[in-house]
């Protein structure tokens, strides 16, 4: 079983950049796939992006593309997504998640296996 922590939110103006990780322990990152999903207040929670097993394949929400990267860093055992030019309505909780298989790129939650406590990302005005 892994553990999860995400770390990195905070407060930022809108325009502005934040680097969120996702730092896992218990077993190696090149165990699982990973995603990356955020929840608004009063919405429901929704897929922001995911990598694959090995690293090679990345998807993200249409909405994002360009803006969000997902990224892994093997010797931090980390999983990370760089937000840039981020607007208010990025204001929310960001989860990362597992998935056990690694023989796909999921965007649904009930694909994943493992979700951390999430990180609180608010943008103003």
């Amino acid at each position: 079983q892994v553990q999860l922590v995400e770390s990195g939110g905070g407060l930022v103006q809108a325009g502005g950049s934040l680097r969120l990780s996702c730092a896992a322990s218990g077993r190696t990152i090149s165990s699982y796939t990973w995603g990356w999903f955020r929840q608004a207040p009063g919405k429901e929670r929704e897929f922001v992006a995911t990598i694959s097993g090995s690293g090679g394949r990345t998807h993200y929400a249409d909405s994002l593309k360009g803006r969000f990267t997902i990224s892994r860093d093997n010797a931090k055992n980390t999983v990370n997504l760089q937000m840039n030019s981020l607007q208010p309505d990025d204001t929310a909780v960001y989860y990362c998640a597992a998935d056990n298989s690694i023989l796909g790129i999921p965007s649904r939650e009930y694909e994943y296996d493992y979700w951390g406590q999430g990180t609180q990302v608010t943008v103003s005005s």
